[in-house]
């Protein structure tokens, strides 16, 4: 159990490097937006989300009421409760309700995808432990940012917020260079989002990045679907048997 709990805290070492950078903008852009630093890092300590902490800021920023919060946070953190139902499979049977609803703050995309790459059955000790270093990360970053953000000059707090939007284009890259679904459906939800932004000005910004994320990946399924495991065999299959073929007649 204790080998289970080092291994978790060891696996979240590079998320947690990783959410140190980038907790650090969201720091700075919560105490441009009027709040203290310790409100800031309570956000990022209770919540645990990076869009939905920056959506969140903005709302309260622009005084915005409850309904509008909640409503934003749960069209944005709604995949959370995706990534858990899928989670759920790769559990251990130690994994009682208790440890799932514990396990349950921590389930974010990084988190869920380390997790997920596990071929072991995921124990409690090990969630616990990469949550644990991750949040550390998360939670820290916040609390730099936003002390620098109360110190430093405004022309360097407003360069230093980019951050926080580098991450999500540091997301997006890899994958889409490596397949054409991906880019194609990058292109697509961007395209929707700017007219969200100049021409559907009426809705929302949290509707409107669910929107986009939904058509974008609806018309991309329908014109690239994602092939299963089986599919690929196939036709990794037929490859190889249509080269023999070619092989032995040009033979």
């Amino acid at each position: 159990m204790k080998v289970q709990f080092l291994k978790g805290m060891f696996h979240g070492i590079p998320i947690a490097l990783g959410y140190l950078s980038v907790s650090f903008g969201f720091g700075i852009m919560a105490v441009s937006s009027g709040l203290s630093v310790i409100e800031a890092t309570l956000i990022s300590l209770t919540n645990l989300t990076s869009a939905g902490q920056a959506a969140g800021v903005e709302i309260i920023a622009a005084a915005g009421s409850l309904i509008e919060m909640a409503a934003t946070q749960l069209v944005i953190n709604i995949r959370y409760s995706l990534m858990g139902i899928s989670l759920s499979q790769k559990l251990d049977k130690s994994f009682t309700l208790k440890h799932r609803l514990i396990a349950s703050y921590g389930i974010t995309d990084e988190i869920f995808a380390v997790a997920s790459a596990q071929v072991l059955p995921i124990t409690p000790r090990y969630m616990y432990g990469l949550i644990l270093v991750s949040a550390l990360g998360w939670v820290l970053g916040t609390f730099l940012g936003a002390a620098a953000g109360a110190i430093l000059p405004t022309d360097i707090t407003a360069a230093l917020g980019i951050v926080l939007y580098g991450m999500f284009i540091a997301i997006i890259i890899p994958p889409a260079r490596k397949e054409r679904g991906v880019l194609f459906t990058v292109v697509i939800a961007a395209a929707i989002s700017i007219l969200f932004r100049y021409v559907f000005t009426a809705v929302s910004g949290g509707f409107a990045v669910i929107i986009s994320s939904v058509i974008a990946a609806a018309v991309m399924a329908l014109i690239l679907p994602v092939k299963d495991k089986e599919e690929e065999g196939a036709s990794e299959k037929a490859e190889e048997s249509v080269s023999e073929k070619e092989g032995k007649l040009c033979r």
